[in-house]
């Protein structure tokens, strides 16, 4: 039982890290967003969230639309298939862990 914390450990960290989870489940909630909306939402500068979108599109879990609109930039990003599936897989596996945790009894696992 005591395997669940090393299944923490192995979890895909390109999801897992905080922003990048944030923005994977905020878009997996709509059809797509803009970036303006998703740095408003996530709370990174505009730096950080571009870093962040440039791993989950060079993973494949992401899509980058660049238009403009009036003349300026507009980003919109979406889910690809693969980050949907991604994404969902990813939450049953934090709550399948969560439960597994919450079963163990440390004083039955003195390993």
């Amino acid at each position: 039982m005591a395997q669940v914390f090393e299944e923490l450990a192995g979890l895909d960290k390109v999801i897992h890290e905080p922003a990048r989870l944030a923005i994977l489940t905020a878009l997996s909630a709509c059809v797509s967003a803009d970036f303006t909306f998703l740095q408003h939402l996530t709370g990174l500068t505009q730096g950080n969230l571009s870093g962040h979108l440039a791993k989950l599109e060079e993973a494949g879990l992401v899509k980058l639309e660049k238009t403009f609109v009036d003349r300026r930039p507009n980003t919109m990003v979406s889910l690809t298939g693969p980050g949907k599936t991604a994404i969902e897989h990813h939450w049953q596996q934090l709550e399948q862990l969560r439960k597994s945790a919450q079963a163990w009894n440390a004083k039955d696992n003195p390993e």
